[in-house]
C-alpha cells in the first residue's frame, strides 16, 4: 500500500462500526500485498445461472434485497486501523454491470468469472463486491459475483450465490436473521491470546517443521500442475470411515492425506495448514461474513501406527490448532517469523488443506459420474513454483471432489494425477475394515538436488546460488554429510565459499537469512568455510580437512541507522512499535538495522501504518509483504526510494 492514507467514509452513512474480527485481520493486512504474491485469492469470484423467467430487473431487486439483508455487502474497512464501518443499505449504487456474450457456455462463464476477479475492489471507499450479468441475445443467463476477502469468505460467497439463486427462482431467502461481521469482533480474550501464542511457539520450537520430502518430479523444481478429481464411490466410503473412527469426514480425509504423505516420504512429523470454515452453529451457516480461518496443524504420527491412531492424532492436533490459532493471528505470525529467523529456517507447511463445501444446487455433478471421475488439467506459467501440496476437499450431493495443486519438485504430472486416485482407493480399503499401518521408512527417494537437513529439506543448488549472489563471493559449493560436517553424529550443511578479502562468515549468514522466504528450499547453514580467491582460478580449491568456525550462528553486531532511508524506517518502527519494545543486545531497546521487524515487536496489523509513515517521510518503493518477512531493516531500507516530486496542478493560491 504505497499510496497516501485516505479519510474514512462519511459518518452520515455509517450505522455502526467496530473492530475487525480475528479472521478479518489477516485479510485486512493481505489486501496490501501485490496480487500475484498473495496466499489467498482476493477478490473471490464465482457465478450462478439465472433461472427463467427472471429478468434483469429481478436481478437488481434481488441484489438490493441481499444488500439490505447482509451487512457485509455494505461494509468498508479503515485503511490504517483494523476497523470496519457498516453503512445504510442505500449508501451507494449497486456495483452491477452487464456484458453481452454470444453464448453463456461453461468456457464463457469461466472466462467471465476470471475477468471480474481481476478487477480491483477498493474495500476502503466502495462496496466490497462486484456483480456482472451476462446477457445472451438480450436475456440474462448468468450472474458473476466477486467479493473482497476482508469482509466475505469463500463459504460466504457460496451462500450469497445460493440465496441469489433462490430469490430469482421465487423461493425467497431464509427467514432466520444472519450473523453480521461485527457479531464476532469482540470474541477475543487477551489472556487466551497470549496463552495461544506461547503454546504454538513452544510446539514449533520443540518440533521444527519441514517441507514435504521432494520425491519424484523434475530436477529443476519449476512449474506446477493442477488437477480436479471426482469420485461418487468415495462419498460413501468416506462416510463409513468417519463413522467408524468417530471423526468428521473432513478430518478423515486429512488423516488419509497425512497417512499417504508419511508413507511416501518417511516424514512422520510435519505441518498442515488447514482452512476451517468455523460455522458450527446453524445461524452461522447463512452468514456471508469472514469466518474461515487458516490454522497450522502440527501432525505427529508414529511409525507402524494403524489408521485409527493416525485419525485420532490428526483429530486431536486439529482441535488444538483451531483453539490456539483463533486468537490474534497477526501477532502469532510475527512471532513465528521472529523465531524462524533465529532458527535459520522458514516454516513451510507440507500440506495446504482447504475444507470447503459449496451449498449450491445448480453446480452439482451428474448422478452417473463414473467412480474414477473426470480429470481436467490446467497449465500454469513456469515462473509460478508451488512449494507445498495444495489439496482442496469438498462433498457435493453424493460426490467427493479433490482439487490438487502441486509443484514439479514434489510430484510430477503422473504422480499428481495418481494421488487422488490413490486416496480414494485407500478410503475403499479402510471402509472394508483394513487398518493400513504406516511403514517406518519412505517409499520413494528424494528428487535430485535435495537433502534432508536437521531443520528441514534443503535444495543444495539454490543455497549455492544465493551465496554466490553476495558481493565478493566468487564461487561456492555446499557439502552435506561427511565427517567434516558432523557434530555428535548430527549432519550439518557446510558452505565452502571462495571469496575476496573482507567477506566474513557473518556476512554470508546475514545474506542467507535475508533471502529466507524468498527462495524455496533455502536454509541457513550453521558452518561457513571461506577460502581465499585463487589468482586465475575459476573454481574452488579443494576443501581443507578441518573446517574453520563452529556450528554456532555468528553473532551479528548491533547497527544503528546511518542513511536518510534507514533513519526514516527506524522512526516509523519506533512509532508503530509496542509501548514496551523487546530489549536489544545489552539490555537496550533500540532500532537495530541488522534485525527484522518481528525482532522489534512489529506485527502485521502495524504494517499499513508503517507504510503510511514512510510515505509521509518521503519514501516509497517497498512492498507490504517484504515487511512481513525476515529481511533485516538494513535490507529493507536499501529498497526504499524517494517519492517523485508532485507536479503542481494549478488553481491554488500561494498566499
Amino acid at each position: 500500500m504505497n499510496h497516501a492514507p485516505r479519510p474514512a467514509p462519511s459518518p452520515a452513512t455509517v450505522v455502526r462500526s467496530g473492530p475487525l474480527n480475528w479472521v478479518q485481520q489477516w485479510h485486512w493486512y493481505e489486501r496490501t500485498i501485490p496480487a500475484p504474491r498473495r496466499v489467498n485469492p482476493t477478490p473471490l469470484a464465482d457465478h450462478c445461472h439465472v433461472p427463467p423467467p427472471a429478468t434483469l430487473s429481478d436481478i437488481h431487486l434481488a441484489l438490493a434485497a441481499l444488500t439490505a439483508r447482509h451487512e457485509a455487502l455494505r461494509t468498508t474497512v479503515d485503511p490504517l486501523r483494523p476497523v470496519q464501518y457498516v453503512h445504510r443499505a442505500d449508501w451507494a449504487p449497486l456495483p452491477v454491470d452487464t456484458v453481452d456474450v454470444p453464448v453463456a457456455c461453461a468456457d464463457t462463464l469461466e472466462a467471465a468469472t476470471a475477468a471480474l476477479a481481476a478487477r480491483p475492489i477498493d474495500p476502503e471507499r466502495n462496496p466490497p463486491w462486484l456483480a456482472r450479468v451476462l446477457l445472451e441475445a438480450g436475456e440474462p443467463r448468468a450472474v458473476v459475483l466477486a467479493a473482497h476477502h476482508v469482509v466475505i469468505d469463500g463459504w460466504g460467497l457460496a451462500v450469497l450465490l445460493d440465496q441469489l439463486h433462490a430469490l430469482l427462482r421465487g423461493t425467497g431467502a431464509p427467514a432466520n436473521t444472519p450473523a453480521h461481521p461485527l457479531d464476532a469482533a469482540h470474541d477475543q480474550d487477551p489472556e487466551r491470546a497470549r496463552a495461544a501464542e506461547r503454546e504454538w511457539l513452544t510446539r514449533l520450537a520443540d518440533n521444527p517443521t519441514c517441507v514435504l520430502a521432494p520425491f519424484g518430479g523434475r530436477a529443476d523444481g519449476e512449474g506446477r500442475h493442477r488437477l480436479q478429481h471426482r469420485s461418487v464411490q468415495a462419498y460413501d466410503d468416506l462416510d463409513r470411515v468417519a463413522r467408524r473412527h468417530r471423526i468428521s469426514p473432513e478430518i478423515a480425509m486429512l488423516a488419509a492425506l497425512a497417512h499417504d504423505v508419511a508413507a511416501r516420504t518417511g516424514e512422520h512429523r510435519f505441518l498442515a495448514s488447514v482452512v476451517v470454515s468455523n460455522r458450527a452453529r446453524a445461524a452461522l451457516r447463512t452468514s456471508i461474513g469472514v469466518r474461515a480461518l487458516t490454522v497450522p496443524v502440527q501432525i505427529d504420527l508414529c511409525p507402524g501406527a494403524g489408521f485409527g491412531e493416525v485419525a485420532a492424532a490428526v483429530a486431536a492436533a486439529s482441535a488444538t490448532a483451531y483453539r490456539h490459532g483463533r486468537w490474534r493471528p497477526a501477532e502469532l505470525v510475527a512471532a513465528q517469523a521472529r523465531q524462524d529467523r533465529r532458527r535459520g529456517v522458514v516454516t513451510v507447511p507440507t500440506i495446504e488443506y482447504n475444507c470447503y463445501s459449496w451449498p449450491r444446487d445448480y453446480l452439482v455433478p451428474t448422478p452417473d459420474t463414473p467412480p474414477g471421475g473426470p480429470a481436467t488439467w490446467l497449465s500454469s506459467a513456469p515462473d509460478e513454483p508451488c512449494d507445498t501440496l495444495y489439496v482442496d476437499f469438498s462433498r457435493d450431493a453424493g460426490a467427493v471432489t479433490l482439487d490438487v495443486t502441486v509443484g514439479d519438485h514434489l510430484l510430477d504430472a503422473g504422480q499428481a494425477a495418481a494421488l487422488p486416485v490413490r486416496l480414494c482407493a485407500f478410503l475403499r480399503a479402510l471402509a472394508d475394515g483394513g487398518e493400513c499401518a504406516l511403514p517406518a521408512h519412505r517409499l520413494t527417494p528424494p528428487a535430485p538436488g535435495w537433502w534432508r537437513a536437521p531443520q528441514g529439506w534443503v535444495c543444495l543448488p539454490r543455497v549455492e546460488d544465493v551465496v554466490r549472489g553476495h558481493p565478493g563471493v566468487l564461487d561456492a559449493t555446499v557439502t552435506p554429510g561427511g565427517a567434516a560436517t558432523a557434530q555428535g553424529g548430527t549432519p550439518h550443511l557446510v558452505v565452502h565459499a571462495c571469496t575476496a578479502p573482507g567477506v566474513t562468515p557473518g556476512d554470508l549468514h546475514t545474506h542467507v537469512l535475508d533471502h529466507l522466504g524468498e527462495v524455496p528450499g533455502l536454509l541457513a547453514p550453521g558452518r561457513y568455510v571461506l577460502l581465499p580467491a585463487a589468482p586465475g582460478s575459476g573454481r574452488l580449491p579443494d576443501p581443507p580437512r578441518a573446517t574453520t568456525g563452529g556450528p554456532e550462528t555468528p553473532r551479528v553486531p548491533v547497527r544503528p541507522p546511518a542513511t536518510d532511508a534507514e533513519r526514516a524506517l527506524a522512526a516509523a518502527v519506533t512509532a508503530v512499535g509496542p509501548a514496551d519494545p523487546p530489549a536489544g543486545p545489552g539490555g537496550r531497546a533500540a532500532v537495530d538495522m541488522n534485525r527484522c521487524l518481528a525482532d522489534h515487536g512489529i506485527t502485521l496489523i502495524a504494517v499499513p501504518r508503517l507504510l503510511a509513515l514512510l510515505h509521509r517521510s518521503g519514501f516509497t518503493g517497498i512492498a507490504s509483504d517484504e515487511l512481513a518477512g525476515t529481511a533485516s531493516l538494513g535490507h529493507l531500507a536499501g529498497a526504499l526510494e524517494p517519492l517523485p516530486p508532485r507536479a503542481h496542478r494549478g488553481g491554488e493560491n500561494s498566499s
